[in-house]
């Protein structure tokens, strides 16, 4: 018999609408001694069942739901037919079109809470970020290799997320053998360098394709800024797509020269491609110190605010990057701005952008909102997964003076 969870009084209403987190606060009482990741039966304070999920003691969210049939055990077969679920999601977007590598899991959206999972091409690339996961780290892998089909999986279970879970990050090969953790990836015709030891999240931003598609179309004959550029996802793309010039700026050297080895992987070094090292909010300020300009500007900053907690803090930076963005974009330019911070929801991030284009002076509209790709999809029962949010942003000119 499994552990039972008991939920105070009245606390049972999120789950009744299957959003899948219980916080420790709802917990009236524990009913056993589970081990961190075990699944344990979620009940109301009078007993009736809820749901399945892992059990995380050392976490604020204290139990994360597999499922809420009362006939389905969660088992190995249980996680089968969850990831062969999500994998014939993928398959309906018809991606192979465009790339070789995209999200396969994608954590709560997909019922596999804590799981994450990113293809490039014959390789895996798996996080196990929460407790349950972790509990069933090494059969998720044997089922994720039988039925993909892949000879590698490579761990990048090293997410901050899994210090509020109690576990210590761990990274490296899983599942076959790599001669190097570096490999090639495309998209949209371009060759990317893709580092699955050290790069940021799973080694690629791949939520940020089609974007990166959308910047290609809108570069044609622009002066481009690409800002937090990383390894020249957006910069290649705009290269690609006529821009007149493309000047990407980030703090990492490492990132940087990643980025030139990706432009001349795709022979693009001659296109008008420039290189700063530089944090981006020093950059911009300079920028409009000399009263540079662009016609197409690319703000996609790291996570500034992962929880609400970080807000506040957060909408300051977020403020001002884009302050100094809409006084540095000529008129009939574009900006293309992103938020990736949990704790920022699209209707705070768009306050924020509308009163960073009042407070410097811009006459300006968004047309187009930009998202995750759908291989990153968001569930309706869980509005969180929704994480990236992103404006297309029309600047008309300048605001006559109050």
């Amino acid at each position: 018999m499994s552990a039972n969870l008991l939920l105070k009084p009245g606390r049972e209403k999120s789950l009744l609408r299957r959003h899948p987190w219980v916080f420790s606060g709802a917990v009236q009482q524990i009913q056993g001694n589970p081990t961190p990741g075990e699944t344990i039966t979620l009940r109301t304070a009078e007993g009736q069942f809820l749901a399945r999920a892992a059990y995380s003691p050392n976490s604020q969210i204290r139990a994360r739901v597999w499922t809420f049939d009362p006939q389905e055990e969660v088992d190995a077969e249980f996680f089968r037919r969850r990831i062969r679920s999500a994998l014939e999601q993928r398959q309906s977007l018809n991606l192979s079109a465009v790339t070789d590598s995209l999200r396969l899991v994608h954590a709560e959206s997909d019922n596999l809470p804590g799981l994450v999972v990113d293809r490039y091409g014959e390789v895996l690339v798996l996080q196990a970020l929460t407790a349950g996961a972790e509990y069933w780290r090494e059969t998720l892998a044997d089922l994720l290799q039988e039925e993909t089909g892949a000879s590698v999986l490579y761990e990048r279970s090293d997410a901050d997320v899994r210090e509020l879970e109690g576990l210590a990050p761990r990274t490296g090969i899983l599942r076959g053998s790599l001669p190097s953790p570096r490999l090639q990836m495309q998209e949209y015709g371009l060759k990317f360098w893709v580092d699955l030891a050290n790069g940021h999240k799973t080694g690629f931003y791949l939520d940020q394709r089609a974007n990166r598609h959308l910047v290609a179309e809108l570069a044609q004959g622009r002066e481009t800024l690409n800002c937090f550029s990383y390894s020249g996802g957006f910069s290649l793309h705009a290269a690609r797509g006529g821009a007149k010039s493309v000047l990407s700026v980030d703090s990492s050297a490492e990132a940087l020269a990643l980025g030139q080895e990706n432009a001349a992987l795709n022979g693009l070094q001659a296109n008008g491609l420039e290189w700063l090292e530089a944090d981006v909010f020093v950059a911009l300020r300079k920028f409009r110190d000399q009263n540079r300009s662009w016609d197409l500007i690319i703000l996609d900053p790291p996570k500034f605010a992962p929880t609400a907690a970080q807000a506040e803090k957060a909408a300051r930076g977020y403020k001002d990057i884009n302050r100094l963005a809409f006084k540095l974009l000529r008129p009939g330019g574009f900006l293309v701005t992103f938020s990736c911070s949990g704790g920022i929801d699209a209707a705070l991030f768009q306050k924020i952008v509308a009163s960073a284009a009042l407070d410097a002076g811009a006459d300006a509209q968004i047309v187009g909102h930009l998202a995750q790709g759908g291989d990153h999809p968001v569930s309706l029962h869980f509005p969180e997964g929704a994480y990236l949010k992103g404006l297309l942003c029309l600047k008309r000119g300048v605001l006559p003076p109050p």
